[in-house]
């Protein structure tokens, strides 16, 4: 036996066609009822019609996840994404929507995966996982004037963009002020990415915590290039850190396999902190001190504010920030150097 508007409609003990705007997501209904409706077509199992629903509205019923090109193992590995995804379609299925994504090894590709998926009509909206300085799509997204959220901090149109991000310069400055605070005074900013806006941001806060204690800044260490991974031996034999302040976790697991292939015990010798609290943070001993970026409430609030924009309820830019929490493990200890 199939569950029809009408079974949803007396459990909830509302009429059809309030279930029939729920269905719709009709701005004339209150959230608070289209939360009773929703749970109430969960618990029955109730699945809309989504053609016919589709033919109503005139739109695809999907969601588009744009990922950055997957042009590095450090990029195909990277929980955030996956993790991204998944909050995007937990809160997707709220709204009755699927959920398509986009990837490409380089921008030229990914391009043209998202021109298609729009002039096709799959798609109702989509959401960046990323912010490029270099970024074809976006580019692409805003002068088409297409619904989209970005998840982190566009480089121009901030006042016309959707967008929800970490205050990312305030978590490199608490970062950073948190190794001050243990006694270390030579710091570095480790990075395997220097196009995304959040590496700007963490860099920026780093500088800007260390400006203010009084203490010398160093340029990012950057690893772009195979050579790259060589000279960071002689970075550290230079200008011998105590402590190291690393783009996100997955690469903070690379750069201490590198420092104990060097020499250099974690962390006795180096302390290190790192962004996201990732499954990394917590693979394998030391536990990476780590600033937990809430991934679960960017994909949600970025999902919640694209359908605003599909449903024509917010027609200009907004910018959400989500708050971020310090997480204390095992990579960061005093600095004996100055105690």
């Amino acid at each position: 036996m199939s569950i029809t508007v009408k079974d949803v409609a007396k459990k909830a003990g509302v009429a059809t066609s309030t279930v029939s705007r729920v269905i719709n997501d009709h701005p004339s209904i209150s959230e608070e009822t289209k939360r009773k409706v929703r749970k109430v077509m969960e618990e029955l199992g109730y699945v809309p019609n989504v053609a016919a629903r589709n033919l109503g509205k005139q739109q695809a019923s999907s969601i588009g996840v744009i990922l950055p090109p997957l042009n590095s193992k450090e990029r195909l590995g990277n929980p955030f994404y996956l993790e991204t995804i998944e909050a995007i379609n937990e809160e997707a299925s709220l709204f009755q929507m699927s959920v398509a994504v986009a990837s490409a090894p380089n921008f030229e590709t990914l391009l043209k995966n998202v021109k298609r998926m729009h002039l096709q009509k799959q798609i109702d909206g989509f959401i960046l996982t990323y912010s490029d300085n270099h970024d074809p799509v976006i580019d692409y997204l805003y002068a088409n004037k297409i619904a989209f959220t970005l998840i982190g901090q566009p480089y121009m149109h901030e006042e016309k963009i959707v967008f929800v991000d970490n205050d990312n310069q305030l978590l490199g400055k608490q970062a950073t002020e948190f190794l001050i605070q243990r006694g270390h005074q030579r710091i570095l900013f480790a990075t395997n990415t220097t196009r995304e806006n959040l590496y700007f941001e963490r860099y920026f806060g780093y500088q800007k915590a260390l400006m203010m204690a009084g203490l010398t800044t160093y340029p990012a260490v950057k690893f772009e290039e195979p050579t790259d991974f060589i000279d960071f031996e002689e970075i550290l034999h230079k200008i011998k850190p105590t402590a190291l302040v690393v783009i996100d976790d997955l690469f903070a697991m690379r750069i201490m396999q590198l420092a104990t292939m060097y020499g250099y015990r974690v962390p006795e010798d180096l302390s290190v902190i790192s962004f996201n609290n990732s499954i990394f943070s917590t693979l394998t001993h030391p536990y990476i001190t780590s600033i937990d970026v809430d991934v679960a409430r960017l994909g949600k609030l970025a999902t919640q504010k694209l359908m605003d924009q599909i449903n024509h309820q917010l027609t200009d830019g907004i910018k959400v920030i989500v708050p971020h929490k310090l997480i204390i493990r095992e990579t960061v200890i005093e600095n004996e150097e100055t105690n």
